[in-house]
């Protein structure tokens, strides 16, 4: 994911470099890929209603996160074909393969980790997203420095996720239970029950829950972070292009980013298990929020490491947060609702680039344009922290126990 999905930011400057495209057209590649990813998630959540009525589609999930890589890698190498009408087909149908691997990889693996008891662990996962937006800004600074083309970074990076590919292939290979995608053999239950993880489907959501308000505005939350985080993570390399001199440091600000992925899904791993996942996505929301701000009102050098750092070690955390609340208030329907929630975040990612774009085009003043645009993400990351906070005041849950 970190190459599928986000390896077009630090390649997005140097295609501008190159004259391949321009910022309109790279806001509209950046949407079409938001755009398969809502595709994707919502191709999941009707995954139940697909296997139930159509036998042939029961793929397992092994097979499901096989057909998301390989498209991965093909789809990275095709964007070096000097072939600029198909680059948002491309980038739409990496959108569709991202939330695939996704929905499927993450809910296969939270189901194991429930039947261990070990689900704080599974923010780990989401190290991966990190490493390879780290790998891939890395990669970048260099060929900068060598005055690559955007198309040969683009085969570089499709070599470099062939290579990942072939590397968790032979895992993956393993036995998968059917822990988000079960075979259609099971038509018998219900839509719903379909889609459960495999942990026993008897066990009721929490009393104290604010049943299906509190899920909606869970829903709300969590795709106001689409929103609020996307502009940030496309823009980013030019942003900082726009506003500060040059200088080397305008390449580390990417990797710096996918660095500090990485570590905060770690840190969600030591989280305390009595921590309430809906004070953690606060507090998560609120970080992110400062990251954004302070590349608005903090534009040099330091203040882009600190927006950096500040932007990325909440991004997959707010993701594992929110699944480990879907899984609290709805423990027999994870998959299905996390395919839900994923799809609004969909829908919040889908309205960044444009808006991005229309408002530089609206003040014909790129920092003028990105400043709003930044100002609007920031102001929707602290509504989604306030929705958090009405749903913890309003729905206090009973306080857990470790298991020991």
């Amino acid at each position: 994911m970190g190459i599928g999905r986000f390896a077009f930011t630090p390649v997005l400057p140097m295609m501008l470099h190159d004259g391949t495209l321009d910022l309109p057209t790279g806001s509209w590649l950046a949407t079409a890929n938001y755009i398969g990813y809502l595709l994707g998630a919502l191709l999941c959540a009707a995954s139940p209603f697909w296997q139930r009525y159509w036998r042939g589609a029961a793929w397992p999930p092994a097979r499901l996160v096989h057909t998301g890589l390989a498209a991965t890698v093909a789809l990275t190498l095709a964007m070096a074909l000097p072939w600029p009408d198909a680059w948002p087909t491309w980038r739409f149908l990496s959108g569709i393969a991202s939330a695939v691997v996704f929905v499927f990889t993450s809910g296969w693996v939270m189901a194991q980790l429930a039947q261990r008891q070990s689900t704080h662990l599974g923010s780990m996962i989401f190290a991966g997203p990190g490493a390879g937006i780290a790998l891939s800004g890395l990669a970048v600074m260099g060929m900068v420095q060598q005055h690559w083309l955007a198309s040969s970074a683009w085969i570089a990076f499709g070599i470099l996720a062939l290579l990942l590919t072939l590397a968790v292939w032979r895992t993956l290979d393993s036995p998968m239970p059917n822990a988000v995608c079960p075979p259609a053999s099971l038509s018998a239950s219900s839509p719903t029950e379909s889609a459960a993880p495999s942990t026993p489907p008897t066990v009721p959501p929490e009393d104290n829950t604010g049943g299906t308000l509190e899920i909606g505005l869970l829903a709300v939350a969590y795709g106001l972070a689409g929103f609020g985080y996307i502009i940030s993570a496309t823009f980013l390399p030019v942003i900082a292009r726009t506003v500060l001199p040059p200088s080397p440091w305008l390449d580390m600000f990417w990797p710096i980013f996918g660095i500090s992925v990485s570590v905060g899904a770690l840190l969600a791993t030591q989280a305390p298990r009595t921590l309430d996942n809906r004070l953690a996505l606060l507090v998560n929301y609120l970080l992110q929020a400062a990251g954004v701000l302070l590349s608005i009102f903090w534009q040099t050098l330091p203040g882009f490491v600190l927006s950096s750092i500040l932007l990325g070690l909440p991004f997959t955390s707010i993701t594992f947060f929110a699944l480990q609340e879907v899984r609290r208030l709805r423990p027999g329907q994870t998959a299905s609702l996390l395919a839900l929630i994923t799809a609004l975040y969909g829908i919040g990612q889908i309205a960044g680039p444009p808006l991005a774009a229309a408002l530089v085009e609206h003040t014909g003043d790129l920092a003028r344009g990105f400043d709003l645009a930044l100002g609007a993400a920031a102001a929707t990351l602290l509504i989604g922290a306030g929705l958090y906070w009405l749903m913890f005041r309003r729905w206090p849950t009973t306080p857990k126990h470790p298991t020991p």
